[in-house]
C-alpha cells in the first residue's frame, strides 16, 4: 500500500524530510532547550539547505554535547578547533562561535530566571499565524522584530530569514500548504 498523504512539497522524495515534515515541522515547541537547539541548527542553514542540516543534526548534536548550553557555554578554543576538524558538521568558525555565544546569552537569561522559551513565544505574540499556504514570505515583519529583539540580545546568527525558517519550524507560524495533510494537525 503506498503513502497517499499529500505533504508540502519541500520535503520531496527524502525519508528523512517526510519523517521530519510529518512528525517535527510547525508543531509548537515550548521547551527552551529545544527552541534554543533549532534556532541554532537554523542559524547553521544560512547559505545552505535545511536538507543538508537535517541530514547531519545527529552529528551536530553529538558534537554540541546534545545541545547543552551549560557545556556548550564552556567551549574553549580547543573545543573550536575540534570541532572545525568534525565532518559530522557544517565547519563554519563563526557559526560556531557564534553558537557558544548564544549558550552563554541562554544560560545568562536562564541565571535571571527569564525563561528563553517564554520569552520568545511572547515575542512571537500576534505573529502566531496560519499562513495562506500558498505564499510563504522569506521573512515578516514579526521576524524582524523578534531577530531585532535577539540581536539585542547579543544572539547571532538570527537575522529576519533565519528567524523566520525557525518560528515555521517550532510552529510560530503555520505555513503548511493549504491541502498539506499536516495544516490542520498543528
Amino acid at each position: 500500500m503506498s503513502d497517499t498523504k499529500i505533504r508540502c512539497a519541500w520535503c520531496g522524495g527524502d525519508p528523512l524530510m517526510i519523517t521530519y515534515h510529518d512528525e517535527e515541522w510547525g508543531a509548537p515547541v515550548r521547551d527552551a532547550r529545544t527552541l534554543w537547539e533549532m534556532l541554532i541548527l537554523e542559524g547553521f542553514q544560512a547559505g545552505l539547505s535545511w536538507r543538508t542540516i537535517l541530514h547531519r543534526r545527529e552529528g551536530f548534536r553529538a558534537a554540541f554535547d546534545y545541545f547543552d548550553p551549560d557545556k556548550v557555554a564552556r567551549y574553549g578554543a580547543d573545543r573550536v578547533e575540534a570541532l572545525m576538524a568534525d565532518p559530522g558538521i557544517i565547519r563554519a568558525r563563526a557559526k560556531i562561535q557564534a553558537t557558544i555565544g548564544n549558550a552563554q546569552i541562554y544560560l545568562a537569561m536562564r541565571d535571571t530566571d527569564e525563561d528563553f522559551g517564554a520569552w520568545v513565544w511572547r515575542l512571537a505574540g500576534a505573529a502566531s499565524r496560519r499562513g495562506d499556504g500558498v505564499h510563504v514570505p522569506a521573512k515578516t515583519p514579526e521576524s524582524e522584530a523578534i531577530s531585532k529583539a535577539l540581536k539585542a540580545r547579543g544572539f547571532k546568527f538570527v537575522g529576519p530569514t533565519i528567524v523566520y525558517a525557525w518560528m515555521q519550524a517550532v510552529g510560530m507560524v503555520n505555513d503548511h500548504a493549504h491541502d498539506c495533510f499536516r495544516r490542520d494537525e498543528v
